[in-house]
């Protein structure tokens, strides 16, 4: 039925996608303009989340008069999926109500940046990344009496600078890993830049 189908495709599927390694089609399915897409409302004019990305048919007329809410924000887990997934900002099961934090941003698509914060009861997190000419900027707020893991897309730790030092040598940095094809860091209270030059 259109509620099961639609409410996944609308709320799940770029979770769906990005979680099975199809990240570059969820990328498209955002930056999409025709239906089914994200931007297609929004080339109609909305201003908010619709029941059905398609409530409004190119010429203009109801899709489907009976079930056609313009404003139906159960589907807007979109939002939810730019800040934990575009943005990387993640809570972590293991230490609950942000006491560790869990960086993991995915860049893609025609995006050139993006960031999120929140307002946790220990102070502001912040995650964001930059693209700029193959090097990826990576900025990470982890408040006080917090940790931070932050995921980093590099083949190697050597690819990667925090504040223009080596990882080893930067300051706040307690620990460095590999894990599947990303380069973790672990880091104490405070503010991180990270460059990787083959992103």
């Amino acid at each position: 039925n259109h509620m099961t189908t639609g409410f996944l495709g609308a709320s799940f599927l770029p979770h769906v996608l990005s979680s099975h390694g199809y990240l570059g089609v969820a990328y498209d399915l955002l930056e999409q303009e025709a239906y089914p897409g994200w931007l297609y409302p929004v080339t109609k004019g909305a201003t908010t989340i619709w029941e059905r990305w398609d409530g409004l048919k190119p010429d203009g007329t109801f899709q489907d008069v009976g079930m056609n809410s313009f404003n139906h924000y159960a589907y807007g887990a979109i939002g939810e999926w730019l800040y934990r997934v575009v943005a990387g900002l993640e809570i972590d099961p293991d230490a609950p109500g942000y006491k560790r934090i869990v960086f993991h941003p995915r860049p893609g698509g025609q995006l050139e940046y993006a960031s999120a914060s929140h307002d946790s009861l220990y102070g502001r997190i912040e995650s964001g990344w930059a693209r700029d000419e193959g090097v990826l900027q990576v900025a990470v707020t982890v408040p006080p009496n917090t940790e931070g893991v932050v995921y980093l897309p590099a083949k190697s730790a050597a690819e990667i600078t925090e504040g223009g030092l080596a990882l080893n040598e930067a300051e706040g940095v307690e620990e460095v890993w590999q894990e599947q094809g990303d380069v973790l860091v672990r880091v104490g209270s405070g503010q991180y830049n990270f460059s990787i030059e083959a992103a």
